[in-house]
């Protein structure tokens, strides 16, 4: 019986995670979260009140900051562990903008002490993955036709980005250094059920809803939208499966590093008119619409970003289910379960 450790585990993307690990396997889950801004253990609630009790039985929640270390007591309370999956952190560039000591602390030093943690797991029980979530994002704005590769060079251009590199970092050197059987991955905008209401679809549905105009970010000739590949929580959390359970093999890179690395990237580019236009199909409703001056409103930000899927897709692996209908899905969950878009 496999034991996974996952951190954030109240958290957006980790709590889809966490359901179809426990749908998917006989694996035991230990849910670790602190409970901030991000971390709400309603969603928790949400998904476990539809397993039955031995599925129930399999998830136990720790809270824990990991601004300080995993002291033996908290180690008492997670157990032995075969899997990591590291998932808390900051990712609000706003505030990261605002406030870019608290990411330095939530994304660099709380990886310094997770992977400090798994190091010594690594000493007395052989760990048999370590996965880092990193984002699109440390690789900066892609101009028009550029997809960003798994080991192509970093671009950070906002706090966020910088310290979940500064993180990715840390766990390559970890694996360098002790060994740390460590994979990254890259994920971009993800979206799905129980989101942040202040997220763009959520925001989207919303005010469409609600007969209100929708904020379109675009270049400064207000013409052209920012672009993204949107890709479902749970297809997420189907390419973490897949990688964990499937024989990868590595290849080393020209510079030595040895550490692979995975794009999680949806199947479609869309720009935000584009989605915004598409919950409004969903809702049968017109779209209301302001272009604005993307890099004036929202310094730090980036009109473009774009990683390509395609080691993936030669691995076996890419979103089973297209991304309108991922679209009509949340729209629908959403006006049905109206309180998860409300601040």
């Amino acid at each position: 019986m496999k034991r996974v450790l996952i951190t954030g585990g109240a958290g957006f993307i980790a709590h889809h995670l966490i359901y179809y690990l426990i749908k998917k396997t006989s694996w035991d889950i230990v849910s670790l979260d602190r409970l901030d801004y991000s971390g709400n253990l309603n969603r928790l609630d949400s998904i476990l009140s539809s397993l039955t009790q031995e599925q129930k039985s399999r998830v136990k929640i720790v809270y824990h900051d990991l601004k300080s270390e995993i002291n033996p007591w908290i180690k008492k309370e997670i157990g032995d562990v075969d899997i990591i999956l590291h998932l808390a952190a900051g990712s609000h560039v706003d505030r990261s903008i605002d406030y870019p000591m608290e990411f330095v602390l939530d994304n660099v030093v709380g990886t310094a002490n997770i992977l400090e943690f798994a190091r010594q797991v690594n000493k007395s029980k052989k760990l048999e993955r370590f996965i880092y979530f990193s984002t699109d994002e440390v690789f900066g704005p892609a101009p028009k036709g550029v997809d960003y590769k798994e080991n192509d060079r970093y671009n950070s251009t906002n706090p966020y980005s910088a310290t979940k590199a500064g993180g990715e970092e840390l766990a390559v050197a970890y694996e360098n250094t002790y060994n740390l059987p460590v994979y990254i991955t890259h994920t971009m905008n993800v979206f799905g059920e129980r989101q942040h209401p202040e997220k763009f679809i959520p925001m989207c549905i919303k005010k469409i809803r609600d007969g209100e105009s929708v904020t379109i970010h675009s270049d400064k000739t207000k013409q052209i939208p920012g672009s993204r590949h949107y890709i479902h929580a749970e297809d997420v959390a189907e390419a973490i499966y897949f990688i964990l359970t499937k024989k990868l093999q590595n290849e080393i890179d020209y510079g030595g590093a040895k550490c692979p690395k995975f794009n999680i990237v949806g199947s479609e580019e869309l720009n935000n008119l584009e989605l915004a236009q598409m919950i409004a199909k969903s809702q049968n409703k017109d779209l209301k619409y302001e272009m604005v001056d993307f890099h004036s409103s929202r310094p730090g930000h980036d009109l473009r970003y774009s990683l390509s899927g395609e080691k993936m897709k030669k691995l076996g692996w890419e979103p089973s289910i297209k991304l309108t209908k991922r679209i009509k899905q949340v729209v629908e969950w959403s006006l049905n379960n109206q309180n998860w878009i409300e601040l």
